[in-house]
């Protein structure tokens, strides 16, 4: 079996976001893949939204037999398990989220789809804070 080296982005700004936080790693590490490297926990003010709420951001190399669409699911999944009901990309906007689970970097594929665009140029290339912690598991 071939395992795929993916580099997924996580953040939450409400209702306690470092449990929720860890709550995910969990459940990644249940339903998707092991964990094999995680950068330091940040705090971080909220990009391209107004919100009094502070995130809690964290990045982790995974390694996982899913495919691209099959993580996607499968995270998606996750973030409604923990009760994140609409997507920002469904809005159309950014808002205050429980939790949020990004795919930055699948292998070394460049993909892009609908509902999928890998790399993930925003969190890789223009906001400081993923930059940073996205380099420590890199």
């Amino acid at each position: 079996m071939s395992y795929n080296d993916v580099i997924l982005l996580l953040g939450s700004n409400i209702n306690n976001p470092e449990n929720n936080v860890k709550e995910a790693l969990l459940e990644i590490e249940k339903k998707v893949g092991a964990i094999i490297a995680k950068s330091r926990v940040i705090s971080t003010k909220p990009v391209e939204f107004d919100s009094f709420n502070i995130f809690c951001n964290i990045a982790i190399r995974i390694k996982t037999q899913f495919s691209p669409f099959r993580l996607l699911a499968e995270i998606k999944t996750i973030e409604r398990s923990m009760g994140r009901l609409q997507d920002s990309s469904d809005l159309g906007v950014y808002n205050d989220r429980i939790i949020d689970i990004d795919i930055i970097l699948y292998n070394n594929i460049r993909f892009i789809s609908r509902k999928l665009v890998i790399p993930h140029a925003k969190n890789l290339y223009e906001r400081d804070f993923a930059i940073g912690i996205i380099k420590q598991v890199q």
